[in-house]
């Protein structure tokens, strides 16, 4: 079947949009928007739909990936633009009866949906919009079909524990608490300088964690005629380890054609182990696998991380960066007008980090 996956870009800061169509003229297409990046990049979104993708007016899916706001916000303008046939994004508040016994008795569980909703608006917005419009809204755990992308992560029972240390929910028991000390740490930060060959990685294996917002985004892989196309929003080793395990149970754990490079390649997403496990072991030099794209900022130059960039090219997957242009991958689909041949980034032996 012929897909053509789209990264956009969403501004100067880093953030997330993809568009995905699959299908042919006969049997029809269908649209799969994931992430809308800022308020400005839902009219990239839209444009890029209505210019490269037939001029429709019916998106079959929209899907937020979590609730950050680099990745809802311009998925609103999407939703009032569009007639759109499912909406697909985990609302904290619907699980508050489960998990109000971590927020120190302070909360009934009536009180404490509230207390979330009112700390989502835009979730809450895009919820009255679907509402308004007729749009199905689903929740999305581990093994939910959405078209041809199958969700492996997170499962419902680990979202459910990280919806208390979510930075914008109550103070809970499962918060961690940064004191005195953690916030000097942090300020003293300094640039570090590194040298890596192609057999010595700098990548941590045990990395400081992700926020739990990050460690619940949806982990989707789609799977069109044999070819797989992983996409991991802001998730972290965690959530990637667990899309790991259920991949494996659906016979899919193998390296994908396309790879999205976690949260716009931070250091702490990835680790050389779960690597291994999606992309395969480290590759002779020059050797390729597939390909992968970042969605970075245009004034982020730090990003990609070096150790990502270089993590991800060792095992056969040359990073494309988004920056101020959209980047894509077709199969059996014509190129786009305008569309130009990119060249992935280098590898970077000497860096500061």
């Amino acid at each position: 079947m012929p897909y053509e996956i789209d990264f956009l870009p969403v501004g100067d800061s880093n953030g997330d949009a993809i568009c995905i169509r699959y299908g042919s003229d006969a049997t029809g297409y269908r649209i799969h928007v994931v992430d809308g990046g800022y308020t400005d990049t839902g009219d990239t979104v839209i444009n890029h739909i209505e210019k490269y993708y037939g001029n429709p007016t019916f998106i079959n899916h929209v899907v937020l990936s979590h609730a950050d706001n680099d990745h809802v916000t311009g998925l609103i303008k999407v939703m009032e633009h569009f007639d759109v046939g499912e909406l697909w994004m985990n609302r904290p508040w619907l699980y508050a009866a489960e998990i109000v016994q971590n927020f120190h008795g302070n909360y009934t569980a009536a009180g404490l949906e509230k207390a979330i909703r009112d700390a989502y608006p835009l979730l809450v917005e895009m919820e009255s919009i679907a509402l308004r419009k007729g749009t199905l809204i689903r929740e999305a755990f581990a093994f939910t079909q959405i078209g041809e992308f199958t969700v492996l992560a997170p499962s419902r029972q680990r979202y459910l524990t990280l919806i208390p240390e979510f930075n914008r929910t109550p103070p809970s028991y499962a918060k961690p608490v940064k004191g005195i000390l953690g916030q000097l740490f942090e300020a003293a930060k300094s640039l570090a300088r590194f040298f890596e060959t192609w057999g010595n990685e700098k990548l941590e294996e045990n990395p400081p964690a992700c926020t739990a917002a990050n460690e619940s985004s949806l982990v989707q892989l789609g799977n069109i005629d044999g070819r797989l196309l992983l996409l991991t929003a802001d998730v972290g080793p965690i959530g990637l380890g667990e899309a790991a395990d259920n991949a494996g149970f659906l016979a899919l754990l193998r390296p994908p054609e396309v790879v999205q490079v976690p949260h716009h390649g931070s250091r702490r997403n990835v680790t050389p182990a779960v690597l291994n496990r999606w992309l395969g072991a480290p590759v002779p030099e020059g050797a390729t696998r597939g390909a992968a794209f970042c969605s970075v900022g245009a004034n982020k130059p730090e990003y990609p991380r070096k150790r990502v960039q270089n993590a991800f090219l060792r095992r056969g997957y040359g990073v494309v960066p988004t920056r101020d242009t959209w980047k894509s991958q077709n199969h059996l689909m014509p190129a786009k007008p305008g569309s130009v041949n990119v060249s992935p980034e280098p590898f970077v032996s000497d860096y500061e980090e």
